[in-house]
């Protein structure tokens, strides 16, 4: 929200819909102490259709929703680092990159500058740099950055389609069971306790997630996975996986904290997730467009030693 220091009344869209209206004030009012969002709810300074709700009311659509001043020190917003990103294509219009792992792709959530903010620092006579897609913070791989606005409308709108083929190389704990499979399990976005995004299966109110398996090495005690996204809603992967009981090693969100730690002085100190493949159609040539990019040398090393 650009404004805390008026009251506000803001209508529900229908994709903020069904949230509670604690986590919707947190998402919206930031820099805001948790304390203060509890506190004005209590109070009845937050109305919901001219009403007192309380912290646990779920949100409709067309809900009007008054948010009272609220006076915050704005942050000092660090200037992007201009970086490149090691260039797997380039031309006039599309950049693929191979993004390291523990790098955002762009700021927000507590990260002030990402890949593509960078990028442009270090491009500044560049007319337009703009994300294609996303990939976790902690995932490494193939990135595509769109240069024309052409480019990126024809790039979403193969993305619509489900013409963009994107595969990843998973390492998860355990013995993978039953090969090749298709997961198919309706994933909820949410904020937990202290505002942290996170996702989670939920056949009752998630949207359709589809993601094909396929184990490609079998070690003792895990199994590295080709996972193909069919569809691509956030965390879908590792959430898919730790819902099966095949948490991805290393992941600090969805897996296993205490094997993580030794994991970690094993030599895996990220989580083992990276984005190998890409294929599509070019949107301005035609041609089909085919890259791979293989496993970070640390990922590579730590697969030698369970060898």
């Amino acid at each position: 929200m650009k404004d805390l220091n008026n009251v506000s009344n803001v209508l529900v869209a229908a994709e903020e819909a069904d949230q509670r209206v604690d986590n919707y004030l947190l998402r919206v009012c930031k820099g805001v102490p948790r304390s203060h969002i509890y506190r004005i709810l209590r109070s009845g300074e937050v109305r919901v259709n001219s009403k007192r709700v309380a912290a646990t009311y779920r949100l409709r659509e067309a809900d009007s929703i008054r948010i009272p001043p609220m006076r915050i020190s704005a942050p000092a917003k660090m200037k992007a680092k201009p970086e490149e990103f090691p260039v797997i294509f380039e031309d006039e219009g599309l950049i693929i990159i191979d993004k390291p792992a523990g790098t955002a792709v762009h700021g927000g959530s507590g990260v002030s500058y990402g890949v593509i903010e960078s990028l442009r620092a270090a491009r500044p006579h560049a007319q337009m740099l703009e994300l294609v897609h996303r990939l976790d913070r902690d995932t490494s791989g193939l990135l595509l950055i769109a240069k024309k606005r052409s480019v990126l409308t024809g790039m979403h709108e193969q993305m619509r389609d489900g013409a963009i083929f994107k595969r990843y190389l998973a390492l998860v704990l355990g013995k993978w069971e039953g090969g090749a499979k298709t997961v198919s399990l309706p994933l909820r976005k949410y904020l937990n306790q202290s505002g942290e995004r996170r996702v989670s299966v939920d056949r009752a109110e998630g949207v359709e997630a589809r993601t094909e398996f396929a184990p490609e090495r079998a070690f003792s005690g895990f199994t590295l996975l080709s996972a193909r996204l069919c569809t691509g809603r956030t965390h879908q992967i590792r959430v898919h996986l730790a819902h099966l009981g095949y948490p991805i090693a290393g992941d600090a969100k969805y897996g296993i904290f205490e094997r993580n730690r030794m994991l970690s002085k094993e030599g895996l100190s990220r989580m083992f997730l990276h984005a190998t493949e890409l294929r599509f159609l070019h949107p301005t040539t035609g041609v089909v467009m085919r890259y791979e990019c293989p496993l970070p040398a640390q990922l590579e090393r730590f697969l030698e030693t369970l060898s």
